[in-house]
């Protein structure tokens, strides 16, 4: 066994041992509110992946449940990505603009997210453009900030050599501050897709929601089935962990495994 594969399979093995410890513990108390982790994995598959395969084994129930929270999601964690940059490395270059700019930033984020759901139920009402706003507003900050800061952190001698050279503000851009910035701005979309999956189920938990990981908790949670909510819980972890796995494999591809440490604002 290489190094490579070595990390991989402990990953697996501190996984597998937490299960199994978890399903010793669960049938051991025979408590209907702590099931086993078994039970739960046959429950959610019956629930929402035993389909038809032209379907990707998704039930009419996945459709209406998970499709709906990952294309509010995707809708926001898009919109706070792109502004979050755009708008990160144009304060991030501007020595004055990020000196005006900072104090709201820092404000801005360290406002609470769930904190800001009840300003868009009044501005968009109930419905999903009010959850896509509430999710990409509250996410748009980490990127912003990491960007402005990578950005900053340019070295200025490269900056130098590129006037020499006379490389135009769109040549710069691409070829010198945003390679540069790669490393921060991951970090804030890391952050943000953190966000965007906590944000999300929380606005599918307020009143006028009808489909969602979310609704289905509360749906859940009214109806007594321990079973659902505790699927939904595990459903929730996945997706979080696969979309920061697939994060980072972008990431590694496009900054590459030799950039900087990674850091967080």
């Amino acid at each position: 066994m290489n190094r490579t594969t070595l990390p991989l399979v402990l990953r697996w093995a501190v996984l597998l041992l937490a299960v199994v410890c978890w399903e010793v513990a669960a049938r051991a108390q025979g408590s209907v509110y702590f099931p086993p982790p078994l039970r739960i994995a046959r429950h959610a598959r019956d629930l929402w992946f035993s389909g038809p395969s032209g379907h990707l084994f998704l039930t009419p129930a996945a459709v209406d449940t998970i499709l709906p929270s990952l294309g509010r999601m995707a809708a926001g964690f898009a919109l706070a990505a792109v502004a979050g940059t755009v708008l990160g490395i144009a304060v991030g270059r501007s020595r004055r603009a990020y000196a005006l700019c900072n104090p709201v930033l820092q404000f801005a984020r360290a406002v609470p997210p769930p904190a800001l759901v009840p300003v868009f139920v009044v501005v968009f009402d109930f419905g999903t453009p009010m959850q896509v706003a509430s999710i990409a507003f509250s996410a748009v900050w980490p990127v912003l900030v990491n960007s402005a800061e990578g950005a900053r952190a340019t070295d200025p001698l490269r900056l130098q050599v590129a006037a020499v050279l006379r490389l135009t503000a769109p040549e710069r851009l691409w070829f010198l501050i945003l390679p540069s910035a790669l490393p921060r701005i991951f970090a804030g979309l890391r952050l943000s897709l953190s966000l965007c999956l906590i944000l999300m189920v929380f606005s599918e938990l307020l009143p006028g929601s009808d489909n969602g990981i979310g609704f289905t908790l509360t749906d859940a949670q009214t109806r007594s089935d321990l079973l659902t909510v505790w699927a939904a819980l595990v459903l929730l972890g996945t997706l979080g962990y696969l979309l920061n796995t697939g994060l980072l494999a972008i990431e590694k591809r496009l900054v590459g495994p030799g950039a900087p440490a990674r850091r967080t604002a």
